[in-house]
């Protein structure tokens, strides 16, 4: 089968779905077919075999992009868009690339059709015109973004904020118009399943559920870093609101002990967003610190490989996933196969990840954390049994392998019904 995947961002560390696009074309690949990537930047990371193709990009949400160093880049009317729209504060990515997939597609099949498009979370207009090719069009949606929206307007401080969300997540009425008109959605989860179809409209019938895996080569118990676990561990974009870092960092306030540090792996932790002629801007995160006084207890990482944050996973003591939301929750399924006992909330899929493996807490609610660590960090023969449960969890439920075989039975639906 050939098999194109796209992704209008796809680094890791442009959230889980860069994880997703690795993970997946990898093992579609050793499962003997032909996966190639279509994608713009920040680029994917692929494997051997797997072939990318690079799109341009004028969004100056780039570090380094501004509206001047992109404009005489500008080569047809969906480049000028883009960066208007950037400039505006509208986020036009998954549109522009769309429209750009579908051009490069055209090309591509012109050799050999491919048999069919799996979009990951773009779901801009562009993939209807890819419906025209006559080749089967699905999508993965993580969790429909007006959850992110709806986090970040929870956080707004004052009218004006309010409104420049809401701008900037305008293109959210395109993914829901173009998620009802695809061959299959694919979800991550029950929760994101549920919630795709109360608040994309999908109907149920239309949507499949394919857990995430987790890397256990990668991911696993190391002895050497697990012998002297210590302090709490957080893996997220904390410039993503939803994401929790607010309430972790005020239940650490609360706990009022010096003696608990807390890791936190981001790579946005000193320069999150660039503004023309300012430069690198703090990231939200790093400013709640500040703002927090918590400077000598909390410790940014920055960008870490696979096998750097595995280490860090497996000498924490805690690893707390905070999200208000997660489609799916990959952090809480790594520090579990790491062996790391996990604090989590109840916020969309973390319960279903998470099972018996961990501790659950109300999503934000600071006190209801704090006790929960506090609890947790006294309480050794509870690690050891999170610890242990968590291992087995993700063993037997979250492998990539059994991710690939279920997206190519949902491929193969599609194939037989066009």
């Amino acid at each position: 089968m050939r098999i194109c995947l796209l992704t209008y961002r796809g680094n890791p560390y442009s959230g889980g779905q860069g994880i997703y696009v690795y993970y997946l074309s990898r093992e579609l690949q050793r499962l003997g077919h032909e996966v190639e990537v279509i994608a713009s930047a920040p680029l994917p990371e692929v494997s051997e075999g797997v072939i990318l193709h690079q799109l341009r990009s004028s969004s100056i949400y780039h570090p380094g992009s501004s509206f001047t160093k992109n404009l005489p880049k500008v080569g047809n009317l969906v480049d000028l868009y883009e960066l208007c729209a950037s400039r505006l504060g509208i986020f036009a990515e998954p549109w522009a690339f769309s429209f750009r997939a579908y051009a490069k597609l055209k090309e591509l099949c012109k050799p050999r059709r491919f048999d069919i498009i799996h979009d990951n979370q773009g779901l801009g207009y562009g993939l209807l015109l890819m419906k025209r090719l006559k080749i089967p069009v699905i999508a993965t949606i993580h969790h429909p973004l007006p959850i992110d929206r709806q986090a970040d307007l929870g956080q707004a401080n004052g009218f004006r904020q309010r409104w420049r969300i809401k701008r900037f997540y305008s293109f959210i009425r395109m993914q829901a118009f173009v998620a009802r008109r695809l061959n299959r959605i694919i979800t991550v989860s029950q929760s994101s399943a549920k919630d795709t179809g109360l608040l994309f409209k999908v109907p149920a019938d239309n949507i499949r559920v394919v857990y995430n895996g987790i890397d256990t080569e990668i991911y696993s118990v190391n002895e050497e870093a697990s012998r002297n676990r210590d302090g709490l561990i957080m893996v997220a974009n904390t410039d993503d609101r939803k994401k929790g870092v607010l309430y972790l960092l005020q239940a650490l306030k609360l706990l009022k002990d010096d003696r608990i540090k807390l890791t936190i792996v981001d790579d946005a932790a000193r320069h999150s967003s660039y503004i023309e002629d300012v430069g690198p801007l703090p990231s939200y995160g790093s400013k709640l610190v500040g703002e927090l006084n918590l400077d000598g207890l909390v410790h940014f990482t920055g960008r870490l490989t696979r096998e750097q944050l595995a280490q860090h996973y497996a000498a924490a003591q805690i690893a707390v996933v905070p999200s208000l939301y997660e489609g799916f929750g990959i952090p809480a399924a790594e520090a579990m196969a790491c062996g790391a006992p996990v604090i989590a909330t109840t916020g969309g899929a973390l319960p279903e990840v998470v099972g018996d493996a961990g501790m659950l807490v109300p999503p934000a609610n600071a006190d209801a954390l704090a006790a929960a660590i506090r609890h947790l960090l006294n309480d050794k023969q509870a690690q050891h049994q999170m610890s242990k449960a968590g291992k087995k969890r993700v063993k037997e439920q979250f492998s990539w392998e059994q991710a690939a075989r279920k997206t190519l039975e949902v491929y193969q639906e599609v194939m037989t019904t066009k």
